[in-house]
């Protein structure tokens, strides 16, 4: 069988952490902060775990 190829968009986007985990970054904190409190823009800039209900999906675009 052939390897399968990384979704390279989604490389860019997720990270898998050493327990197989998949990390992402928060949206809405590119632009508009003015109005955002501070406390929210500071809260977006974490990371976080996807969803178990994404967790199949993917790991099928991000094989290895």
């Amino acid at each position: 069988m052939p390897k399968i190829k990384t979704h390279r968009g989604a490389a860019k986007r997720f990270k898998k952490t050493g327990s197989g985990k998949i990390r992402r970054f928060k949206a809405y904190k590119s632009h508009k902060t003015g109005k955002k409190s501070p406390k929210r823009v500071r809260n977006l800039r974490k990371g976080t775990l996807i969803s178990e209900a994404d967790l199949k999906r993917m790991s099928k675009v991000l094989p290895y």
